[in-house]
């Protein structure tokens, strides 16, 4: 059994499901009033995904288009060179993004060459002043400590879908295997981003225990990406009926609401979402999305069509600013008096102390107070 530590503080199963069942425009009042506690409204952070090994996937992931188990159309593609992502690195930085994630389409990191080039990625990457992000499967806790050596800010580590309906969907790492790796990265002083997929079949309650698992992680998740599926044709997930997009704002409301300080990614599944929708979103606490064309292998919306809905709600990307004392003054056209302080805590070690408050807003409505590309890969 994993030894994951769990907060005391946060609200049951039950709780979470009375959460998500709350008049829509209610729990997105209440999460906005969150999120304006704790975050800059007018700032979204922008991270891109390179994937850097692709196809040929042992894991079985139901939604998995790179799964050697499937017959996609996805082509398997060698461990990238470091010049070639160096050269990927550059243009999203000049293209506005100050993350940088990198996926491999491994079900574990095996330790040899590859993991060593992937190394050699982090630190160029990390050289040009982006943050860094990798997602590589399961790991142990000397590799997370090589990754954090390496400059590593983030690793995404996705739990998929709530416990009753895991097995489901995936048969070849247990919900306790994800748990673990979360563990070593967090032993090694790397942030966790992890989140889940919804639309996979799953119940109203199913989305309640993801939630809850994510909440209940001490410290929380650092970043927490929330994914819609995007139907692969070959994949037994392929004829899935499309979620409605209020249930993604209902996810990222409530999660803003469990999670208040994280970073919520409005991630896989926008180019299915109409303008209104994922205005919804970012005002109920989303604050980070992918940028780029694709995410590994799922269509993205384009960057000019990111940049016209920014314009038209008034959001900003968040500058790219760990240097320093941990502490950036953004702008912040909404506030009084034009600039808001808000926390940077990615500046030091890479390590980061996460205080767990619950907002009042959860209180009487059956709550205590408190990729599918994830940050990257979702398999």
């Amino acid at each position: 059994m994993t030894s994951t530590a769990r907060s005391t503080k946060s609200p049951t199963v039950a709780e979470v499901e009375a959460l998500l069942a709350r008049p829509l425009l209610e729990l997105v009042f209440d999460a906005a009033k969150v999120h304006r506690e704790h975050h800059d409204p007018a700032r979204v952070q922008c991270s891109q995904l390179l994937s850097i090994k692709t196809g040929g996937c042992a894991e079985d992931c139901g939604y998995w288009s790179q799964s050697a188990h499937f017959d996609t159309p996805v082509k398997r593609e060698p461990l990238m060179q470091v010049d070639a992502v160096l050269a990927a690195a550059r243009a999203a930085k000049a293209n506005g993004a100050d993350r940088f994630c990198m996926g491999a389409a491994w079900r574990e990191v095996k330790d040899g060459p590859d993991f060593d080039r992937v190394l050699a990625m982090v630190r160029e990457v990390k050289s040009l002043g982006l943050e860094t992000c990798v997602t590589l499967g399961m790991l142990k806790d000397e590799q997370a400590t090589k990754l954090r050596d390496a400059g590593l800010d983030y690793y995404n580590h996705n739990l998929d879908t709530g416990k009753s309906h895991y097995g489901e969907i995936v048969h070849t790492r247990t919900l306790d295997d994800r748990l673990a790796t979360l563990d070593s990265v967090r032993a090694a002083g790397i942030h966790v981003c992890s989140g889940g997929i919804l639309g996979m079949g799953e119940s109203q309650h199913a989305r309640a225990e993801l939630l809850h698992q994510l909440a209940s992680l001490e410290p929380q998740p650092e970043s927490v990406p929330i994914n819609a599926l995007v139907p692969i044709e070959g994949t037994p997930l392929a004829n899935q009926t499309p979620l409605d997009w209020t249930e993604i704002v209902r996810a990222v409301a409530a999660a803003r609401i469990l999670m208040p300080r994280a970073v919520v990614r409005l991630s896989a599944g926008r180019t299915e979402m109409h303008e209104a929708a994922q205005a919804l979103c970012f005002l109920a606490g989303a604050n980070s999305i992918f940028v780029g064309d694709e995410l590994l292998t799922t269509p993205n919306p384009k960057p000019a069509t990111d940049a016209a809905l920014f314009a038209k709600l008034g959001l900003l990307p968040v500058e790219n600013s760990r240097a320093g004392s941990g502490v950036v003054t953004v702008e912040n056209p909404r506030a009084g008096n034009g600039v808001a302080t808000v926390e940077n805590p990615t500046s030091g070690s890479g390590a980061v102390a996460v205080e767990n408050r619950r907002p009042e807003s959860l209180r009487g409505h059956g709550g205590h107070s408190h990729e599918h590309t994830g940050a990257c890969r979702h398999g």
